[in-house]
């Protein structure tokens, strides 16, 4: 694949890696948020013979069964193809159905639309994180990983706004621009992922030795024998000679008792995306605006306003997490936000229940109805503060090094299933149970505090290598890792390092040997 020499080494290259990965976030959040203000929109309604509920919640969540479908193919052959080639083919199924749903006039070809659109993004999703934890510093991985749904948030945003706007304009134009502007920001990956490198731990995986001391040596600006690219060298190479000489995990396997629980831990990852979705995160993002027409009963005009500004409290929620997710561990956020949530859905409801349908005042239902707005603006807040970004974080934290890229699928694929199922079933849900919904997504959010306190451990500044020691015989896991230490990730390495001196002081010789060969042949760089 062709590779440009567009942003030099360094910082620079570092930086547009950040921005690429971030830019295709941006992506995935104005695909979730867009159709939001569209749904609403006359014109659609029109186009696509008014919908009821049901075929609403199909044709705005099989997007999300798209993005199952994309993980499962990453899957099969993301491994083969590459993190740079990945990125491309994902914008290129976003590309193709952003176009074929500005041109729909039927209800099969926009839901055919939307689910290769969502191919697209199950693929971004499963390749764009990994991609960047790849290509950044230990110490600035976790901040790098997290910030990714603060970008989210920005998609949604813009999308939300950018309809409402539109909605001024009337007509299709009013609902087919938005929904084409998609290509733009695909565009832009596709540009920047000219000048991206390829990940350097795929490339010696695969044999290109040379490639990926080269790309480690640009993206470090170092030169072949710098201490940061050797020591890296070594890493890499040693992790990829253990990984084939335990072979390949086997699905058969992946729920099998061993002396590092693996089978708890593809639950555990599994459980932590469903937490993500089955809180009801997607009632916020997809039908926000519908929620306050139908349920609070504001006008359609002012419930895309309000419904723009509750998106924004996802961006400020996401904050938090981007700067402090380091220092606030994965437990407490988990616990405290799924509280907060639970408590939003909860006064929402209540808020509700006060409807002339069941004797109270039109001035009392008016009063009430329009104090639950502030509870979707806390519910957005907090999730972004919490929900948002710690499972993405904990999913690959928390499996073992011979499932991870087997147990990463299962966790993803979660996200996506679950998104399907809540984004299919809230039209039906608000329209036939109006104010008794939100107290389903009260029950799971509660649900999810014990369950977060008794069965997933702390791992903030632990190594891969430390999480490990958690499930083994004698390791501190569930509610006695709420208060107990974590060895600092530096020092665990000094540690490692003293312990490790006498194996590797009879392999220097080999790797030196080895990293002379290699280094001579890639000092004249590589080409695409």
């Amino acid at each position: 694949m062709i590779k440009l020499n567009l942003f030099g080494r360094g910082l620079k290259l570092q930086i547009a890696i950040m921005v690429g990965c971030q830019m295709a976030f941006i992506l995935f959040g104005y695909d979730q948020g867009v159709f939001g203000g569209i749904v609403t929109n006359e014109d659609w309604l029109n186009t696509f013979g008014h919908p009821g509920s049901g075929l609403e919640g199909i044709i705005v969540s099989i997007y999300n069964l798209g993005a199952f479908s994309g993980c499962i193919l990453t899957f099969i052959w993301g491994e083969k193809l590459g993190r740079r080639l990945c990125m491309w083919l994902a914008m290129g199924w976003i590309i193709t159905g952003a176009i074929l749903q500005c041109t729909s006039y039927s209800v099969p070809q926009i839901m055919v639309a939307r689910y290769i659109t969502g191919i697209g993004t199950g693929i971004e999703t499963s390749t764009v994180p990994m991609y960047q934890s790849e290509l950044c510093d230990a110490d600035k991985r976790g901040r790098l990983v997290s910030s990714e749904p603060l970008f989210v948030g920005v998609g949604i945003v813009i999308s939300y706004f950018f309809d409402y706007g539109m909605r001024f304009v009337g007509g299709p134009v009013a609902w087919r621009v938005p929904i084409a502007c998609q290509v733009i920001f695909a565009f832009v990956v596709i540009f920047l992922v000219f000048g991206l490198p390829e990940s350097p731990r795929w490339l010696y995986y695969h044999g290109r030795n040379e490639e990926a001391l080269q790309v480690m040596c640009d993206v470090w600006d170092e030169p072949p024998d710098g201490e940061k690219v050797l020591k890296m060298q070594s890493e890499i190479l040693e992790t990829i000679a253990m990984e084939r000489k335990e072979g390949e995990y086997k699905w058969a396997n992946i729920l099998k008792r061993d002396d590092v629980q693996t089978g708890r831990r593809v639950l555990l990852a599994y459980g932590m995306q469903f937490m993500n979705q089955v809180g009801g995160i997607n009632l916020v993002v997809y039908y926000v605006p519908t929620a306050l027409q139908n349920n609070v009963g504001l006008s359609a005009n002012l419930s895309l306003v309000i419904g723009g500004c509750v998106q924004t409290m996802f961006f400020f929620g996401s904050l938090i997490p981007t700067f402090l997710l380091d220092r606030m561990g994965r437990r407490r956020p988990m616990m405290w936000g799924s509280a907060g949530l639970a408590i939003s859905m909860m006064l929402i409801a209540v808020l509700l229940s006060f409807s002339t349908a069941r004797g109270y005042s039109p001035t009392l239902q008016k009063a009430t109805s329009s104090a639950s707005v502030t509870f979707f603006f806390t519910y957005m807040f907090i999730f972004g503060a919490t929900a948002n970004c710690i499972p993405w974080v904990y999913v690959p934290e928390i499996l073992p090094l011979h499932a991870r890229a087997k147990g990463t699928a299962i966790g993803i694929s979660s996200n996506w299933l679950w998104n399907f199922v809540i984004v299919m079933i809230t039209p039906t849900l608000l329209n036939n149970l109006q104010w008794k919904g939100y107290l389903i997504f009260m029950c799971t959010n509660f649900a999810f505090v014990p369950l977060v306190y008794f069965c997933y451990p702390e791992t903030k500044n632990l190594t891969l290598e430390e999480v490990d020691h958690l499930f083994t015989a004698g390791g501190k896991h569930g509610a006695t890792a709420l208060t107990a230490p974590s060895q600092p990730v530096q020092e665990s390495f000094k540690a490692q390092a003293l312990e490790d001196d006498e194996k590797m002081a009879g392999r220097e010789g080999g790797l030196s040997a080895k990293h002379a060969e290699v280094s001579g042949g890639v000092r004249g760089g590589y080409g695409g």
